[in-house]
């Protein structure tokens, strides 16, 4: 395997050892706990998958301004991540892999966007720190992962240990806003149906671009 294809795997992994090395067990121990139970609930089973359309939505950009998925797919092909929010460390590593592969998206005639449950103006500031040149859109409330059935919420025993960390979900997302959406990645052709399909509820594993890249190449010469 390239060294291109396992750079985004291993970073994450870098970054989780980094984390399992200096974290508390008894932290560690909830975080794993809470992670197998989403795993064992089913939900990835039955999130949008491969063969099936895309529901169209109006999401806000980290502008402000509305960006319509239909009319992106207008032009090609769409390639849609969903991440967490900037506060995670995993959504922040995988962003800017994005990034790095963005050229070669665009080469293959697809548009990239990432959709994150984070305020614009949250969005914005991810956008920023990791100088992305790809739409941000806000999915408030997550309203529109919710169709996709990607949602859950973040458990309650998790809170105060992501406050310890300095992380604050409902400033990001909105008060009384704990829903995140699982690790997602989709690349849909401009029919609307959605070619291939990555869904994870372990949120340290997320797509290599160069899959996503892979997956387009091979819905251009179908």
């Amino acid at each position: 395997m390239s060294l291109e294809t396992t750079s985004l795997h291993t970073e994450l992994e870098a970054f989780k050892s980094q984390f399992q090395a200096q974290a508390p067990q008894d932290v560690q121990a909830l975080m794993a706990n809470a992670t197998q139970a989403l795993q064992d609930s089913g939900l990835a089973d039955r999130a949008l998958n491969v063969g099936q359309t895309l529901p169209d939505a109006e999401l806000i950009n980290a502008k402000g301004d509305t960006v319509q998925l239909s009319d992106l797919l207008k032009s090609g092909p769409l390639v849609v991540t969903f991440y967490r929010g900037g506060w995670c460390p995993y959504c922040n590593l995988e962003l800017r892999a994005y990034q790095q592969h963005l050229a070669e998206i665009r080469d293959a005639g697809a548009t990239l966007v990432a959709i994150t449950p984070e305020l614009p103006d949250a969005s914005l500031s991810t956008s920023e720190k990791n100088e992305l040149a790809f739409e941000v859109l806000s999915d408030v409330n997550s309203a529109y992962a919710k169709q996709l059935n990607l949602v859950f919420d973040l458990p309650e025993e998790l809170r105060p240990i992501y406050k310890s960390f300095g992380i604050d979900v409902e400033a990001h997302n909105g008060d009384g806003q704990f829903a995140l959406p699982l690790a997602a990645t989709y690349v849909v052709g401009s029919d609307g149906n959605v070619a291939s399909a990555f869904i994870d509820a372990d949120y340290t594993k997320r797509q290599e671009p160069s899959e996503v890249v892979a997956a387009l190449k091979r819905l251009v010469t179908s």
